[in-house]
């Protein structure tokens, strides 16, 4: 082998090495970002909404420097607190939309699943939907993420099933949307007032979503029970629906 060619070899093995380098040390920074999203929703927990940084800090176990070389600002750790809820949200609700139950069933295993959770983590819901914590506007509002992420994946099945039952499908989306903003202002005011349970609560939006539901297709002419075990689609999960794939 020439001198130039074992020139060339060296430099192509020191610059694979400095690209494993590179890319050990982002999973490095992820995974130490992740600890510490993990440890503010811990002081969340802890201190309420209204946590503070230093309290952030101090239950990370770092000083308020080391959180700024993670996050560029608070809204920064704002944003990235807001995504993990949204994350474990979504969790939670991919496996109850597999298709195995009657409508009601489907309506109240997702209603319960939400309100479940908001009901687990009150601090962190009243953190990410009040954004006290931000000092500035953010980028990415992970509230109207969460719920553009929610509505659109249910008007896809909404549109399936308009679609099974050959009825139109064209107002899939303003029921999703106009569904998922029901449902969260009904859960705000359910965890200020705490006056009913969850089953309750969830007994009670179950009827007039599915009353919704119900007007649309009977003014199609179709009447359905809503005890019934569907069956007009193969089963079906939650799917992460960006704006411009929703059809």
């Amino acid at each position: 082998m020439s001198h130039s060619a074992r020139h060339v070899k060296a430099a192509r093995n020191d610059e694979h090495k400095g690209d494993a380098r590179k890319e050990r040390w982002r999973e490095h920074r992820l995974a130490r970002r992740a600890e510490l999203v993990q440890a503010a929703v811990r002081a969340i927990g802890e201190h309420g909404a209204e946590v503070g940084m230093d309290d952030i800090a101090a239950e990370a176990g770092v000083s308020k420097p080391v959180l700024y070389r993670h996050f560029s600002d608070k809204s920064d750790l704002y944003v990235a607190v807001g995504e993990w809820g949204t994350d474990l949200l979504m969790q939670r609700l991919r496996p109850l939309f597999k298709i195995n139950g009657s409508a009601n069933e489907l309506i109240r295993r997702l209603l319960d699943a939400y309100l479940g959770l908001i009901e687990e983590y009150p601090d962190l819901y009243r953190f990410v939907v009040q954004r006290n914590f931000t000092d500035r506007p953010v980028a990415s509002d992970p509230v109207s993420n969460e719920k553009t992420v929610i509505a659109n994946s249910l008007a896809r099945l909404l549109g399936r099933y308009m679609r099974a039952l050959g009825l139109d499908s064209g107002g899939v989306e303003v029921w999703s949307h106009g569904l998922v903003g029901l449902v969260q202002a009904s859960g705000d005011w359910w965890l200020d007032r705490q006056t009913m349970s969850r089953d309750d609560l969830t007994t009670y939006l179950a009827q007039v979503i599915w009353s919704g539901i119900d007007g649309v297709l009977r003014s199609a002419g179709l009447v359905l029970d809503p005890d019934e075990n569907l069956d007009l689609l193969d089963e079906t999960y939650l799917e992460v629906v960006p704006d411009d794939e929703l059809g």
